[in-house]
């Protein structure tokens, strides 16, 4: 069996959930290792995969399948995504969700001149939770779309925190509405908006001498991370940082109500949850799936961008077609 050769750019906590999902998949194997830091100082759980600076990533495009990027979404992936789909196959989790469109046309535009697939958005929100809200809306087209993350530690704003001029450190919780979620729930088909459904709580490290209200003021007015939410900032020590937010659960539920029947007299609901004891660990495992389906579909000359939605199930999985008849079907 050829199997296929994964690339990983960025060793943060994306980076090492990749290593050991990658590891859980027979068919994959680690090519190498891609970063902004001396390769020589990039201590990895596989010892026996060469590291690179970026810098030299475009000279192994021929030893890599797919390339997973595992930038943050703020600054990282606009740029890196469509700049490596000039080389590699590649597979991101950019989940400014505001912003998908604008990375996907770009991305497609370098995947289709490379003729390279490029897949972005890839993890459980953006991913698995976009999945379950395609298939609620098209099963109760007579319905309402409930999305509740939480109580958890969101990386991708705890980047965007951790990229303010000041702060050494940063954790934020999103933390969903009690009462919102019970309303959902009950399928009353309330009209709840951004900021009654979550809020978020932001543990900050700062720099000596740093500006404390420029930073908080930074963050709270931050558009498409926290401008639309009630945020709440808290400045501690590194100390307390390491003893008190060292963890990254996460999760949540994507519910939808809805109603069938003549006149719309039965009620029914769709709930997904999520209970995460690690964020960027699951978030690497969906990655690693899509990387199969990547390769798969660029091995049958398929070119461009791709989501979650454009790949069909058995895609995902190592198993022959049968398999998954005769076992999951």
């Amino acid at each position: 069996m050829n199997k296929i050769k994964i690339g990983v750019m960025g060793y943060g906590n994306l980076g090492r959930g990749v290593e050991l999902a990658v590891r859980q998949n027979p068919d994959m194997e680690l090519a190498a290792f891609f970063t902004r830091r001396d390769p020589k100082t990039l201590k990895t759980l596989s010892p026996d995969v060469p590291v690179y600076n970026v810098s030299e990533a475009a000279e192994h495009k021929d030893e890599v399948d797919v390339l997973i990027i595992c930038g943050g979404s703020a600054t990282d992936l606009p740029k890196q995504t469509p700049e490596y789909a000039k080389y590699f196959n590649v597979v991101d989790s950019f989940d400014t969700h505001a912003k998908i469109p604008q990375h996907f046309a770009a991305c497609d535009e370098a995947a289709k001149a490379a003729g390279h697939v490029a897949f972005i958005s890839v993890g459980w929100d953006p991913g698995m939770f976009s999945l379950q809200r395609l298939l609620g809306n098209c099963i109760l087209p007579d319905g309402c779309d409930y999305t509740f993350w939480g109580k958890g530690v969101s990386q991708g704003h705890s980047d965007a925190i951790r990229r303010i001029e000041g702060v050494l450190d940063a954790k934020q919780y999103t933390i969903p509405v009690e009462d919102a979620l019970n309303r959902a729930r009950s399928g009353e088909n309330p009209q709840l908006t951004t900021r009654e459904k979550h809020t978020r709580e932001c543990f900050v490290v700062a720099a000596e001498g740093a500006d404390l209200q420029e930073i908080e003021r930074r963050i709270v007015t931050m558009p498409n991370y926290f401008a639309d939410y009630d945020t709440t900032v808290h400045f501690i020590t590194m100390e307390e940082m390491k003893r008190d937010h060292s963890g990254i659960p996460h999760g949540g539920y994507v519910i939808r109500t809805g109603t069938t029947g003549v006149s719309g007299e039965t009620k029914q609901k769709i709930e997904y949850s999520l209970q995460l004891g690690s964020n960027p660990e699951f978030t690497s495992s969906v990655i690693v799936c899509y990387a199969r389906a990547a390769a798969r579909m660029a091995k049958e000359g398929m070119t461009g961008c791709k989501t979650v939605f454009d790949v069909p199930p058995a895609y995902l999985s190592n198993r022959s077609a049968e398999e998954l008849r005769a076992h999951l079907l």
